[in-house]
């Protein structure tokens, strides 16, 4: 089993990105934590105890450090523990510096349970195509493991029917409005109907990143808002 340690500070992302974690085979969660010095000392008496951590779903942005300050820090430890980082940031430099740091996939929100599935049995298969213990490894065992972590962009991975291009304006229309969307209002950002922002928007909260909220408004008619959760 694949030891994992959830680093979110947003706790029902973490506990969506929890519950996915549950659903797959060759995975098991010892602890979520919201801030990065938490996430290094729980690596730390995993390692003392002798369980040491095998992987980091790591939160870049979180409220006390950066969680690429994480994966330095961790990278000290012995066995080190892998790190995906899991983040809404899509400049080039975050990219390139979580490179540096060791971070071997990056993982963009929002996603689907599918995406994520697809990140992480990647990572299964790199750590089966690597040898066990620390011994010498061949040109060919490198290729190979690194190989099955170079995929397709995880939007490719989006259910029939969900484009990858609406979904990133609806999920930007949603980020820009501080107190939510509506499905009506979010359509009329992105220029589609409001039925085809609501499934949208309904596949984000599915997969943790938005929460709905009923506002029942001056005339009391219930009306369903949709709130970003970073």
């Amino acid at each position: 089993m694949i030891r994992v340690l959830i680093v979110e500070d947003e706790p029902k992302i973490a506990a969506a990105h929890r519950s996915y974690v549950d659903r797959l085979t060759g995975f098991e969660v010892v602890s979520v934590t919201h801030t990065g010095r938490e996430a290094i000392s729980i690596a730390k008496r995993s390692q003392s105890a002798g369980v040491p951590v095998d992987l980091v779903l790591m939160d870049i942005g979180l409220p006390d450090m950066s969680g690429l300050a994480v994966a330095a820090a961790l990278a000290g430890l012995r066995p080190r523990p892998d790190v995906i980082a899991v983040t809404s940031a899509r400049d080039l430099a975050m990219v390139r510096a979580a490179v540096s740091h060791g971070v071997v996939l990056y993982l963009l929100k929002p996603f689907t349970f599918a995406a994520f599935r697809e990140k992480l049995e990647r990572y299964l298969e790199y750590r089966a195509a690597l040898p066990a213990g620390e011994a010498a490894i061949s040109q060919q065992d490198i290729d190979r493991a690194f190989g099955v972590l170079r995929t397709p962009d995880q939007r490719a991975t989006l259910p029939k029917g969900i484009a990858p291009q609406t979904m990133d304006e609806v999920s930007r229309a949603v980020r820009a409005a501080a107190g939510g969307v509506s499905a009506g209002e979010a359509g009329r950002a992105v220029g589609v109907s409001r039925v085809t922002a609501w499934r949208y928007l309904e596949r984000l909260a599915e997969d943790g990143v938005v929460e709905r909220r009923t506002d029942y408004g001056r005339t009391g008619r219930p009306q369903v808002r949709y709130v970003w959760l970073r």
